[in-house]
């Protein structure tokens, strides 16, 4: 059987969160450099990619608001079998949160994607 640090995985899910705020953050500075863009440029072919950011700043918030609702409640779920249980957790709890971190690798690589597309097509319009 596999062990695995309690410590670890609250570690790792702390870091999420931060990594995650960070992110949102980001879409905030990318949202206000966005309506630059749209606010200066209102061609056709400038609104057509200002709407596809637009979505993709959406799609991205909200992946980042379910990933950080999934690591609250493994949190939750850790905290409630260590108390019932002394020291010890479910190994489905110790797979969700290995879930969660693929899962949040895995956004942090299309975000990372999003943002260099977005900064080349800024760099054209800017």
């Amino acid at each position: 059987m596999k062990k695995t640090s309690i410590k670890h995985l609250t570690f790792a899910h702390q870091a999420c969160l931060r990594g995650l705020d960070f992110y949102l953050l980001e879409i905030r500075f990318l949202q206000e450099r966005l309506e630059e863009i749209a606010g200066d440029n209102t061609g056709h072919e400038v609104s057509g990619q200002v709407e596809h950011f637009q979505n993709q700043l959406i799609i991205h918030r909200e992946q980042i608001d379910q990933l950080k609702h999934r690591i609250n409640i493994n949190l939750d779920q850790v905290t409630a079998e260590l108390k019932r249980s002394s020291n010890f957790i479910q190994e489905a709890t110790v797979d969700a949160a290995n879930q969660i971190g693929a899962d949040y690798e895995q956004e942090e690589q299309l975000f990372k994607t999003l943002r260099q597309e977005f900064n080349r097509f800024a760099a054209k319009w800017m």
